[in-house]
């Protein structure tokens, strides 16, 4: 089985996604963050930088998800493909930030990689607005995040929103972490549990 947690920066992914794995036994696939060559580059100068870190995530993710299905039977992915195509990538090339011949060769090759994967069993999304998201980013104080312009933040949201508002994949849970805080608070988690449990009874 393979679920998969989205959501915008500073959604609570990874946490989550920590929480999940220690309470199910799910082996977890987190996101290549601190490890990652081209970050801290994307932030600084994202026109330069935007189509690397594309591509270097687009194939980190592919090759973490081939991998893990052939290992585990349960799993619980960090951010999903689909974010990087329908979100990201978008995102920039509308924001002039990705060249328009960089962004179809980025589409071309996710079409050939999404041929090759099936969607997750349950998509968890993980709904937040602006302001929670900045705080987010704030408190937990990554270096190169302190350049992230708002209205960036503020274009993904509205592209994850109308993405979720769309999604047919295959099953969908949202979270609205607002007026939630699983990471800190442990009768919020259990409600997430809670809820996930019921989705997956539903699975089977």
């Amino acid at each position: 089985m393979h679920f998969a947690i989205a959501g915008n920066i500073g959604s609570g992914k990874t946490t989550l996604t920590e929480q999940l794995a220690k309470q199910f036994k799910w082996n977890p696939m987190y996101e290549q963050v601190e490890d990652n060559p081209y970050l801290a580059n994307f932030y600084d100068d994202m026109r330069r930088w935007s189509f690397n870190l594309q591509i270097y995530f687009l194939n980190k993710r592919f090759r973490s998800l081939i991998e893990n299905r052939k290992k585990f039977k349960f799993i619980i992915q960090d951010r999903t493909l689909y974010e990087d195509a329908y979100i990201f990538a978008p995102n920039l090339h509308a924001m002039g930030l990705m060249a328009t011949k960089d962004y179809e060769t980025y589409l071309d090759l996710f079409e050939l990689i999404n041929s090759f994967i099936e969607p997750p069993d349950l998509l968890i999304y993980l709904k937040a607005s602006v302001p929670t998201l900045i705080k987010n980013i704030q408190k937990r104080g990554r270096e190169y995040e302190n350049t992230i312009r708002l209205d960036y933040i503020t274009s993904l949201n509205e592209r994850y929103n109308r993405w979720i508002e769309e999604y047919k994949e295959g099953k969908l849970l949202i979270i609205d972490i607002d007026n939630i805080d699983f990471s800190t608070n442990k009768s919020d988690l259990g409600v997430v549990i809670e809820k996930i449990n019921a989705e997956i009874n539903g699975l089977f």
